[in-house]
C-alpha cells in the first residue's frame, strides 16, 4: 500500500467517524424518524432554520441510503412549495457534489462500500461511455436511485461541471412534486395532494416495471450508434 493510497484511507476513516458523531450527537437521526419530530427539530433552530434544513438535505445525499422523499416534503411543508423547492435544491445540489467528489477522491473502493455491487453494475455502462444525456434521463425518470448516481458518476470520467447540471435539473420536477405536496397537506389541499400523490404513484410504477427494459434499449442504441459502418464494397471497386 502506497502513502497517498494510506492517506486517503486516514481520511475517509474520520470524514466517517466524524459524521457518525454528529448524527448520533445531535440526535439527527429523529429527523429521519419521525415527520412531526422532525418539523419541530428544524423550527427550533430559527432563525437559522432554513440552513439546518439544506444541511440535512445535504446529508441525505451523502448518506446515501436515507430516503431522500422525506425531506422534500417537510421542505414544501415548513416553507411552501416556492422556497421548498429552492431550499431542497441548493441543498440536493451541494450534497450531490459532495458525493460526487468524495468518489472522486477515494476512487471505486469507497464507491464499493456505499452502492451495492448489483447498482454498480447496472449503470457503469453509460458512465463508462459518458453518456451525458442517459445520465440525465436517470436522473430525470422517478425510481431510479440518484443518490448512488452521484457515487458512481464520481468514480467516471464525467466533468463536475456536466455532472451538477444534469443533477440539479435532472432532480427538479421530483423535488417540485415533493415540495408542492408537502405544501398541500400543511394547507388542507387534500383534493390537489391526492391528484399529485396519484400522479406520482403512476410514474414510479411505470418506471419499476419499465426501467430494466429502458436501460437495456439504451444500451443497445449506444452500442449501434457506435458500431462503425462497413465501407460499401461498390464504391470501392
Amino acid at each position: 500500500m502506497n502513502g497517498r493510497l494510506a492517506f486517503r484511507i486516514l481520511i475517509l476513516l474520520v470524514f466517517i467517524i466524524l459524521s457518525t458523531y454528529l448524527f448520533i450527537h445531535y440526535d439527527l437521526y429523529i429527523y429521519f424518524a419521525s415527520q412531526r419530530r422532525a418539523i419541530a427539530f428544524i423550527n427550533s433552530f430559527h432563525p437559522y432554520d432554513e440552513l439546518v434544513f439544506i444541511a440535512l438535505q445535504i446529508l441525505q445525499v451523502v448518506a446515501a441510503p436515507i430516503p431522500g422523499e422525506v425531506t422534500g416534503l417537510i421542505g414544501g411543508y415548513i416553507y411552501g412549495a416556492s422556497l421548498g423547492t429552492v431550499y431542497s435544491t441548493i441543498g440536493l445540489t451541494i450534497g450531490s457534489w459532495i458525493a460526487f467528489a468524495l468518489a472522486r477522491f477515494f476512487g471505486l473502493p469507497l464507491v464499493e462500500k456505499v452502492v451495492k455491487p448489483a447498482i454498480i453494475e447496472k449503470y457503469d455502462y453509460f458512465l463508462e461511455h459518458r453518456g451525458l444525456f442517459v445520465s440525465f434521463l436517470l436522473f430525470l425518470i422517478p425510481g431510479f436511485p440518484k443518490d448512488y448516481l452521484c457515487y458512481i458518476m464520481g468514480a467516471s470520467h464525467m466533468k463536475t461541471w456536466h455532472f451538477l447540471g444534469i443533477s440539479t435539473v435532472g432532480r427538479l420536477l421530483g423535488t417540485i412534486l415533493l415540495s408542492v405536496s408537502g405544501s398541500c397537506a400543511r394547507n388542507n389541499q387534500y383534493r390537489e395532494l391526492l391528484f399529485i400523490a396519484g400522479v406520482s404513484c403512476l410514474l414510479l410504477v411505470i418506471a419499476y416495471f419499465y426501467r430494466d427494459k429502458l436501460i437495456d434499449s439504451l444500451k443497445r442504441r449506444h452500442v449501434i450508434s457506435e458500431t462503425p459502418e462497413k465501407p460499401d464494397d461498390n464504391q470501392n471497386q
